[in-house]
């Protein structure tokens, strides 16, 4: 029972896994590289949250003492207690508060005396870096000391507001803070590098996984079309890429097709090659023979009877002309297209179909720069393949069965033409029409004969077209001229 395209991929996938153990996948590097990317992306959020955290507990220290600062400042001078001062300062966790107005600066409570103050923390000139910077300075020193905060204060009339608080406290809260801001940080980093990690692998990994399975599974047999991969219906880069490898897959399983087709021609005909050119060569001695014969009507038809013998061992010779990797380089003389002409027409059987009109419009003595062998098998091809048209075509058809040769020269160039009031060439047939086994458009047909003409005619430097908007089918031959060097032509002269 033939397996499936996802049969084959997935046996296909699952070999490369087990084959790949302990060597990292696609979807590993991916999940290496999502969680570092979360945890740094948590870190930089951490940080200014901690410096944030900071800024405000000191607002907070600066907020109290402004309202401590009220409250002392209001009472008269030696009215506030000193157990009500120390109580103040316990309930807004200071050490000391102190305003300073104008030129005079007044300590309005303090518990004790504090020690040497170990840093000092201006809240007005407070910038985003000296946060930061501030509040790990404040994490790493594991010291009991004090820190001065100095910040605006209530009274216009008051230039600015001191409170000395214990260090320890304000660290303790950061560390806990810390801890909770990490640990959610934490939390929300795997669950976010879990969904980032399965989006990436849903919309890309997964894909390019079944893309990676498919080119394995199609190498290891090209000519399969079942190993073709299918394309989903996205629109992204990752469609486009589908389509396009399924499109080139498929070219080139019917380009492998083709190459089969042409390697099996080949051993064929190499096989027949050795009888069929012995055959050739009696048939040849034979028509010698013949040849002898006083006979008008034999005198006339066996020149070309042994003609056409030495064309055939010719082409065995060589095996079969396309079977080869390319066509011999044209041994290209001046020569005259009409004899040429009334010899493709006899070869194809067209002068003896009464059916068939033949319409020759060939400018009178016009000659061709082309190898006569060569030009005679692709004119050959073209009107044999027009005939066959022809002769397809019902008897019921009351349009005359006619086949046109056009020929004249433009320049340095010679425009050939072939015509015929046949069915015409059919769209389908078009796009690989001058490809070997593509063009035929007739049941029994192989499609050689416009793929050997088109390689002829290239190989003189010309080129072979199919005229749009015409009756039947209208093929057009350009070969130019060949250049002569200019020192060829100057020793030609002084010979002269």
């Amino acid at each position: 029972m033939p397996q499936s395209t996802e049969q084959i991929e997935g046996e296909t996938t699952a070999r490369d896994i087990s084959g790949a153990r302990g060597r990292l996948n696609l979807s590993g590097k991916l999940l290496l590289l999502t969680i570092p990317l979360v945890m740094i992306a948590a870190i930089l959020i951490y940080v200014p949250s901690i410096a944030n955290f900071s800024v405000n507990r000191l607002n907070d220290r600066i907020a109290a003492a402004n309202t401590a600062a009220l409250v002392l400042d209001a009472a008269p001078a030696g009215m506030v207690p000193e157990t009500l001062s120390r109580q103040l300062l316990q309930s807004i966790g200071a050490r000391a508060v102190a305003i300073k107005t104008g030129q005079q600066r007044r300590l309005l409570a303090i518990a004790d005396m504090p020690p040497a103050v170990n840093r000092n923390i201006d809240m007005r000139t407070m910038t985003v870096w000296t946060a930061i910077m501030g509040a790990f300075d404040i994490m790493r020193d594991n010291s009991d000391g004090v820190i001065r905060i100095i910040g605006a204060a209530p009274l216009s009339n008051e230039q600015f507001i001191e409170v000395v608080v214990n260090e320890a406290p304000l660290r303790q809260s950061m560390y806990r803070f810390s801890a909770n801001v990490l640990l959610l940080s934490l939390g929300f980093a795997i669950v976010t590098a879990a969904l980032i990690y399965l989006a990436l692998h849903f919309l890309f990994v997964k894909p390019m996984r079944r893309m990676t399975a498919n080119l394995v599974a199609f190498h290891e047999n090209p000519e399969s079309v079942e190993r073709v991969i299918a394309p989903s219906n996205r629109e992204d880069e990752i469609g486009v890429a589908e389509r396009e490898l399924a499109a080139m897959q498929r070219d080139l399983v019917s380009m492998l097709h083709q190459k089969s087709h042409l390697a099996a021609l080949g051993l064929a005909v190499s096989k027949i090659n050795h009888d069929l050119r012995n055959l050739l060569a009696s048939s040849q001695l034979l028509s010698d023979q013949l040849a002898s014969v006083p006979d008008p009507r034999v005198q006339r038809f066996a020149p070309k009877l042994l003609r056409s013998l030495e064309r055939a061992i010719a082409f065995c010779q060589s095996t079969l002309s396309y079977g080869k990797a390319q066509e011999a380089v044209p041994d290209r003389r001046m020569i005259a297209i009409e004899p040429i002409m009334n010899e493709v027409r006899e070869s194809a059987g067209v002068a003896t179909d009464p059916a068939v009109v033949w319409n020759s419009a060939i400018e009178r003595g016009l000659i061709i720069d082309a190898d006569p062998d060569q030009l005679f098998r692709a004119l050959l091809n073209l009107v044999r393949n027009a005939f066959q048209a022809l002769e397809s075509q019902p008897h019921a058809d009351i349009a005359p069965k006619q086949i046109r040769i056009a020929g004249r020269r433009e320049g340095a160039v010679v425009v050939l033409e072939v015509s015929d009031t046949g069915p015409g060439i059919p769209e389908m047939a078009r796009q690989h029409l001058f490809e070997a086994f593509q063009g035929s458009t007739r049941d029994g047909g192989t499609g050689l004969g416009l793929a050997i003409a088109a390689e002829l005619v290239r190989a003189h430097g010309g080129r072979i077209d199919l005229v749009e908007g015409t009756i039947g089918a209208t093929f057009r031959i350009v070969i130019p001229d060949r250049t002569i060097p200019l020192d060829r032509l100057r020793g030609e002269r002084w010979r002269a």
